[in-house]
C-alpha cells in the first residue's frame, strides 16, 4: 500500500526520519557519527564472540573476532540486516572467519555506498590484517551492495553469497515488475544514485546487467531463494542473474526452496551455504565439507515433547521394549530392521525387545481396536513407532476417521504407559506427493499431526522429505524410491530420516539426575468419539440366527494371498444373502474387521431397531488378496448399550465373485 511522504517513520540506527527530505538529508548527514569522546571501538559480545563497533568514514561498523582466526584471517562481509538469521556467520565464525558489517543503509548499493565501502575494506585488509579476498553475502536488498561492489572491485572477491537478494531496482524498490516494490524506497533510491525516473527505468548498472567483471574474475556466485519470493521474485531477479552468467561462463549455484516466499531467509542448517564458501576460501578447499543432510537446510520432524524417558529407560534400566505399529511398510519394512540396529549400536548394553506389530493394509483404525492385543500383549512398552498414513489414505478413510483413529492409538498408548515415548511417521505415496509438489499438506497428515500436536508426540512428514528430495533432484520416484512399498533405497530414506531425529533428541550427555516423567494425559480428547476405548470383541458374543457357521481355523478355499493373522484363525462365515445376527455391546461405536477377498458381499446393518443402512465389503484389491478390511459402521452412538443388527444383502459389488461375509473380529469403542 503506497503511504504519504508525510507518513514515512523510518528508523535508521536510532534515529527516527520524518519525510523523505530529512530521510534524504540522514543518508548524507553526520547522524551516524559516535558522539564527540566515545571511544573509537567499543567491545562487546555477539553470540559468544567479541563484537567491535567503531566507525570508518561516518559510517558505524563492526567486527566479529573468532576465537581462533583461520590462517590468513578470512572474512565474510554482512550486507545488509546484519544479526539476521545469523546461522551461516556463527558457524563461520567457528570456522575461524572475521564476519564484517559497514551500516550503508538506504543507500542500495549506489556509487556513494560503494565509496564508503571501498574504505572499510581498505581499513580492514590494511589496518587490521584480514585476507585480501573477502566473501560477500547480500541479504534481499543487500543483494544490490554486493553484486555492484564486486563489479568495482571483482579482484578483492572470492565469492558472493546471496539469499533471496534484489538484483535490479526496477524489480524492488521500483515495483515495475511482478515485485509491488515499495514507492518510499523507490523514491531514495532514485535520489542516491542522483537519476530521474526516466533514467533510472533506463539505468543500465544494476546487477543483473553489469555481471561481466565477475565473470572474467571467475567468482563463484551461491543463491539461496525462496521458489514464491514476492518481494524480489526469482524471474525478474535470480533468474536473470542465472542465465547471464551461464552465458558468460560464471559459476552459478541455486538452493530454490520450495514453495517459500521472501521469508524466512538462509537454511536452517546452512551446511551448504558453509561448504560453498569453504570451497571458495584459500587453505579451506581440501577441508572435509560438513554433512548436507537436508536438501533445503531444513529438516522434516517436530521433537515436541522429546524423547527423554526411553533414553533413561536405555542407559540406566539397560533393558526396553520397542514396538513397530503400521502397515506394510513397517511389517516388511528394511526401514524397521535399519531402525533397529541403529538402537543397538547406540545402546550396546542394552537388551532389546523388539515387536514387529505391522499388518500388511491396515491404517489408524484397526491400529487402534487391535492395539492391547497387538502392541500390549506382552507387557509395558517403552517406545512406540507408529505410521498410517499411507494406508489410511489408500483406504479411503473420512478425515475424522483419520484423528479418531490415530487418536485411538496415542491415548492408549498413554494410558497404558504414562511414560511411554512415540514417534509418529507419515510415509509417502504418489497422492501425497501430488499434494506435497502444490505446496499443501496432505490432509492425512494434517489429522495425524493434530494428534501429534496435541499430545506432544514427536513426529516426521517423511512425504514431504521425499518430495522435497525429488524436487530437489537428489533421485526419482519411479527409477529409485519404485513404489509405495519402497526399495531398498527408499527404506534406507526413511531410517536416516529416524537417525537424524535420535541425533538431535539424544544430543549431549543425560543429566545424572534426571528422571522419567509422567506425560500429563490432556483431560479430554480431541474427538470424544475418537478409538481410544477400541477393542476386539470375541465372535462368540453374537447370536448366530440363520446362515453362519464359526468355523474354528478358517482357510480360503481359492488362491488368492492372504496376511497373517486373518487365516488359519476362527471366523463367521456366511455365504448367501439373508444370513442373520446380532451383536449386542456397550459403547459409541461399533464395526467388523473381515477378510474380504474376491467374492466379498455387502451387508446391511442397524443399530437398536433403526433403518437399514448398507456397508460394501469389496475393496479395490479384493480379487486377488482376502484382504484385512476394519469397517467401522457406526462410531456416533450415544454412550450406552446398544444392539447391532447384521444381514448379508442380496446385491453385491459387480466385480464380486459372490456374497461371502467372514468376520474375523468384531469392533467396539
Amino acid at each position: 500500500m503506497r503511504r504519504k511522504q508525510s507518513a514515512i517513520n523510518v528508523r535508521i540506527q536510532g534515529f527516527t526520519v520524518k519525510d523523505i527530505s530529512s530521510l534524504k538529508a540522514a543518508v548524507h548527514g553526520t547522524g551516524l557519527v559516535p558522539a564527540a569522546g566515545a571511544p573509537a571501538v567499543k567491545k562487546s559480545l555477539w553470540q559468544g564472540y567479541e563484537r567491535q563497533d567503531f566507525t570508518v568514514d561516518g559510517r558505524a561498523c563492526l567486527l566479529v573476532i573468532p576465537k581462533t582466526p583461520a590462517p590468513g584471517k578470512p572474512w565474510i562481509w554482512r550486507m545488509e540486516f546484519f544479526g539476521h538469521e545469523p546461522q551461516v556467520d556463527i558457524m563461520l565464525l567457528g570456522k575461524g572467519f572475521h564476519v564484517a558489517y559497514m551500516d550503508v543503509q538506504n543507500m542500495y548499493g549506489a556509487p556513494v555506498a560503494l565509496d564508503h565501502m571501498d574504505k572499510f575494506y581498505a581499513c580492514l585488509t590494511k589496518t587490521r590484517g584480514l585476507f585480501k579476498k573477502t566473501v560477500l553475502e547480500g541479504f534481499s536488498r543487500g543483494g544490490l551492495f554486493a553484486f555492484n561492489w564486486a563489479a568495482r572491485n571483482p579482484n578483492k572477491v572470492a565469492a558472493v553469497y546471496l539469499d533471496a537478494p534484489v538484483c535490479d531496482f526496477k524489480s524492488w524498490p521500483g515495483g515495475k515488475g511482478k515485485s509491488q516494490g515499495s514507492p518510499d524506497d523507490w523514491d531514495l533510491c532514485k535520489h542516491v544514485y542522483g537519476l530521474t525516473e526516466e533514467q533510472a527505468l533506463a539505468y543500465k548498472s544494476n546487477p543483473v546487467d553489469n555481471l561481466a567483471p565477475l565473470a572474467k574474475a571467475g567468482i563463484p556466485i551461491l543463491s539461496v531463494c525462496g521458489e514464491i519470493d514476492r518481494a524480489a521474485p526469482m524471474q525478474e531477479n535470480t533468474f536473470v542473474v542465472q542465465e547471464r552468467y551461464a552465458k558468460l561462463g560464471g559459476s552459478f549455484t541455486l538452493i530454490a526452496k520450495p514453495f517459500c516466499d521472501h521469508h524466512p531467509h538462509s537454511l536452517q542448517d546452512p551446511a551448504k551455504i558453509v561448504n560453498f564458501v569453504l570451497r571458495h576460501t584459500p587453505g579451506f578447499e581440501q577441508m572435509e565439507p560438513l554433512p548436507e543432510l537436508t536438501p533445503y537446510g531444513y529438516d522434516y520432524f517436530k521433537l515436541r515433547g522429546g524423547l527423554t524417558n526411553v533414553r533413561i529407560k536405555f542407559e540406566q534400566a539397560r533393558k526396553a521394549r520397542v514396538v513397530f505399529l503400521g502397515g506394510s511398510i513397517t511389517e516388511g519394512g528394511i526401514w524397521r530392521a535399519l531402525v533397529c540396529e541403529d538402537l543397538k549400536r547406540r545402546f550396546p548394553r542394552t537388551e532389546f525387545n523388539f515387536i514387529n506389530a505391522g499388518i500388511s493394509s491396515l491404517g489408524s483404525t484397526p491400529h487402534a481396536f487391535r492395539f492391547a492385543r497387538d502392541v500390549l500383549m506382552n507387557g509395558p512398552v517403552d517406545l512406540l513407532f507408529v505410521e498410517a498414513a499411507v494406508n489410511d489414505e489408500c483406504n479411503g478413510q473420512t478425515p475424522a476417521e483419520m484423528l479418531r483413529g490415530m487418536e485411538g492409538v496415542v491415548r492408549q498408548a498413554r494410558i497404558a504407559n504414562p511414560m511411554i515415548d512415540i514417534i509418529m511417521l507419515q510415509f509417502a505415496d504418489p497422492a501425497m506427493l501430488a499434494v506435497i509438489s502444490r505446496g499443501k499438506t496432505p490432509v492425512v497428515i494434517e489429522c495425524h499431526e493434530k494428534v501429534a500436536e496435541y499430545y506432544g508426540v514427536p513426529s516426521i512428514d517423511l512425504a514431504r522429505e521425499v518430495g522435497e528430495r525429488i524436487h530437489a533432484g537428489e533421485f526419482e520416484w519411479a527409477k529409485d524410491f519404485k513404489d509405495l512399498h519402497p526399495s531398498p533405497f527408499g527404506h534406507g530414506v526413511y531410517a536416516r530420516s529416524v537417525k537424524r531425529l535420535l541425533d538431535i533428541a539424544w544430543q549431549g550427555a543425560l543429566p545424572r539426575a534426571v528422571k522419567p516423567i509422567k506425560t500429563k494425559l490432556p483431560v479430554k480428547p480431541l474427538d470424544a468419539k475418537s478409538y481410544f476405548r477400541g477393542k476386539l470383541v470375541d465372535l462368540k458374543q453374537a447370536a448366530l440366527n440363520s446362515g453362519w457357521l464359526l468355523v474354528p481355523k478358517w482357510i480360503p478355499s481359492d488362491a488368492a494371498g492372504t496376511r497373517p493373522g486373518f487365516t488359519n484363525v476362527p471366523a463367521l462365515v456366511a455365504e448367501q444373502p439373508g444370513a442373520t445376527l446380532t451383536l449386542r455391546f456397550k459403547g459409541t461405536a461399533v464395526g467388523l474387521f473381515v477378510a474380504a477377498g474376491p467374492d466379498a458381499g455387502t451387508v446391511e446393518y442397524r443399530i437398536d431397531g433403526g433403518a437399514f443402512a448398507s456397508r460394501n465389503l469389496y475393496t479395490p484389491w479384493s480379487g486377488g488378496l482376502h484382504l484385512p478390511w476394519a469397517q467401522v459402521l457406526t462410531a456416533d452412538l450415544a454412550p450406552g448399550r446398544h444392539e447391532l443388527a447384521l444381514r448379508i444383502a442380496q446385491e453385491a459389488d459387480p466385480k464380486s465373485k459372490g456374497h461371502a461375509v467372514r468376520i474375523i473380529h468384531f469392533l467396539v469403542n
